[in-house]
Order: structure tokens, then sequence, then C-alpha cells
């Protein structure tokens, strides 16, 4: 007995090491997940810091508590799925180079890959985890509208613009403009059912969010902004106010519609102004006709059913119509097979019905998913008139989705039912 007591004895020290040390590895894991987060908004040069920043994460995690959690293996069988559909169809290429199809593919899997992750590191801990994550997310969304507009207003035009849209430090604008969603409608959750003093941070936050939006000129992002903003709203007033709150919210709502109406008037008074958006309403030359984005998705489709293995990335161009058919719903088959493509819808697919399954269970954690959904579903329709398969925070969204479902029942009660938004 003594012998075993001296045993214990001797062991302690080392248990308790390896616990500072977990719990050392662990705040320094939600550090490097807040860089990875942040350096989303810096995406001009691929690799770009997110994946950089993605590696270190990655890394870290083998030494922290980090775990793989059985609700999210739907998430894993679709992962392990796309990936040998991915690399066949990197061989049928026929213009693009094999080793440039590879690389294209592995982009994809490894974007894939950050949503299971991200998927299991909030499972873990939904609402601390979410903060750190939307918190981080907030700052760069922030600062990369702030550049934006800007930019469109004559500071910087040459970096943060293309084709006079807003982009900051991005490649596309309307890229740009739906990246900006997330935090956007985090922080209308907080100015609809949010304390006083958070409520005006908050606005502060959502107007310079949707002003970026804006300057993007990107009609998808205009439409994203809107449809995002109504679900939040509809689904805080329909499953988490009161009746207090019920009455805030429909003054608020008022007061937003005021604001919207004189700031648009005010906007459309200004010719430079009224003309671009004009011009941006219309009809584009690229929508219409045979070789336009609507007819070229068609002659998309019919190919894609002539080639079971797929073309490859990027080779659909090469064809008949010399341009992508901007829907990712005929590119994923095309970039990597039936096969592949059909997992990639089945994620998108399964996504929402998770979410929306998942918002009908009452939970303190539903105030996660309300954002999340919110913004999944319209990047969804999106997806059908421009290709999202390399978008980083498609991924992000679909992994953090699954993630706050798999922990829905983990409650932390120093947050309790408060949106998860600094």
């Amino acid at each position: 007995m003594v012998g075993a007591a001296a045993s214990d004895w001797g062991t302690m020290p080392r248990e308790q090491a390896s616990a500072w040390f977990r719990a050392r590895a662990t705040a320094i894991l939600n550090a490097c997940v807040a860089l990875w987060i942040f350096a989303g908004g810096f995406v001009i040069n691929e690799p770009s810091p997110y994946e950089l920043a993605f590696v270190l994460v990655l890394g870290v995690s083998f030494f922290a508590a980090f775990h793989f959690h059985r609700s999210t293996l739907g998430l894993l069988v679709l992962f392990v799925a796309l990936v040998p559909f991915a690399y066949i169809a990197a061989f049928q290429v026929r213009f693009l180079t094999i080793s440039d199809a590879l690389i294209y593919q592995t982009v994809t899997i490894f974007l894939f890959f950050t949503a299971y992750w991200v998927a299991n590191y909030v499972a873990e801990a939904p609402q601390a985890r979410m903060r750190i994550i939307i918190g981080a997310y907030l700052g760069t969304a922030l600062l990369s509208a702030i550049m934006g507009t800007l930019g469109y207003l004559g500071i910087g035009h040459e970096i943060f613009t293309r084709y006079d849209r807003a982009k900051a430090l991005f490649n596309d604008p309307n890229v740009y403009g739906p990246f900006l969603m997330l935090p956007a409608m985090y922080a209308l959750q907080r100015v609809l059912i949010g304390k006083s003093r958070s409520a005006v941070i908050a606005t502060l936050a959502y107007g310079v969010l949707f002003v970026g939006v804006f300057a993007s000129f990107s009609r998808a992002a205009w439409g994203h902004i809107v449809i995002s903003s109504a679900m939040v709203y509809v689904l805080l007033f329909w499953l988490e106010t009161h009746a207090l709150q019920k009455v805030r919210m429909l003054m608020l709502a008022l007061a937003g519609a005021a604001t919207l109406v004189v700031a648009a008037a005010g906007i459309l008074s200004l010719p430079q102004f009224s003309s671009f958006i004009e011009l941006r309403t219309q009809s584009q030359d690229y929508d219409t006709g045979e070789s336009g984005r609507f007819g070229r998705q068609g002659y998309a489709f019919d190919l894609a059913l002539q080639h079971p293995l797929g073309l490859g990335p990027l080779e659909f161009r090469n064809y008949r119509v010399k341009e992508e058919p901007h829907n990712t719903y005929v590119n994923v088959i095309h970039a990597y097979g039936w096969g592949g493509g059909l997992v990639m819808i089945a994620f998108i697919f399964v996504t929402i019905w998770r979410g929306v399954t998942f918002l009908a269970r009452p939970s303190p954690n539903r105030l996660l998913l309300i954002p999340l959904v919110s913004v999944f579903i319209p990047l969804a329709g999106e997806a059908a008139i421009i290709d999202v398969d390399h978008w980083r925070h498609f991924f992000l969204v679909g992994g953090l989705i699954w993630g706050v479902t798999a922990g829905y029942g983990h409650v932390d009660k120093r947050f309790g039912l408060r949106p998860p938004v600094p």
C-alpha cells in the first residue's frame, strides 16, 4: 500500500505537467485559429496567408486538446469520397497541364478539409470557440469593408478596386461582397436582440459592412445581404424573442427601412452613383445570348452528361464558349466528374438540411446557428450563378454549421443566451 501511494505521488507531477502543457497548447491553438480566420481577408496571392495560417493551426492542434467527433462523421465521409473522384478527373484534362489540374484539385480537397477540421474544433465548445472565430472574422471583414469603400472613393483605388468596384484585398468584387456576410449577420443579430450599448456598436459594424457590400456593386452580393438580413430577422422574431423584443424589432425594422429610403434617395441624386447603379441593375451582355452566362450553362450541362469522369478543372473555357459557365452545380461535375460533383452538391444540401433541422430544436446554441443558416442558404442559391467551389468562406460557413450542430447540446453557462458577437 505504501508502495502504491508512493507510486501515485511519483506520477502526479507528470500528470500535472501534461495537463498544463495541453492547456497552454489549447490557448495557443485558439490564438492561431483567430489568426487563421483573420487571414481570410487577404487572398490576392496563392497560396494566401489563409492557407499558410491553417497549416500552423493544424500543427498546433496535434499538441492541444483537439478531438474528432462522431457527430461530424457524415462530413468526413463526404470529404473522403471526394478525393478519388477529384484526382481521377485531374487526368481527364486536354488543355490544362496535369500538374496544374492536380494543384487545383488539391486546393479543393484542402478547403474541404478545413470545413471538417473547423467543425470538430467548434463542436468541442460551440459558444466559446464561435466567439473566437466570429471575433476574428468581424475584425478582418470590417478592415476589408473599410479598404474597399476607401478604394471606391479614390483612396488606394488601384489596389482596393477592380472595374471601379470595391474588392479590398481580394481578386474579385464578387468574392469580396459575400465574404462580408457572416459577420454582418452576427452584428445584425446583436442589433436586434442585444443590450443597448452592444447594440449601438453592432449597428455601426453592420453599417460599415453594408456599405462595403454596396461598394462591391455585385448584384448577387446585394441580393445576398437583403435575403440573409431578412432571414435573420424572421428567424429571431419567430424562434428567439419574447413580446417586448418583438416590439423592439418592429420599431427597428421601421427605422431601418426609413434610413434605407433616405440613403437610397441621396445616392440616386448623385449622377456618378445613379448611372453606375442603373448599369449594374440592367441585363448585362455576358448574361444573354447563346454564349452568355445562361446560354453557356445549358451547353455546360449537356457537356457534363457526356463525360462521367469529368472534363477536369478549368477545361470548359477551352471548348465552344471561351468562358466558365459560372454555375457551381455544373462546374463541379466538370471539375470532379459525376461522383465528385454529386459529393459537392450533397455537401451543400446536406449542410442546409442539417442546419434547418437543428433550428427546430430549442437551445442557447440556436443563436449561433441562425446567422450561419441565413448566410449559407443564399450562398447555395448564389452558387447557381457563380463558381464558389474555391471560396474559402463557403467551406468555413459550411463547416461551422456542422460544428455548431455537432455540439448543439454543449452549453457554456458563462455565455447563456447571448449571441457570440464581441
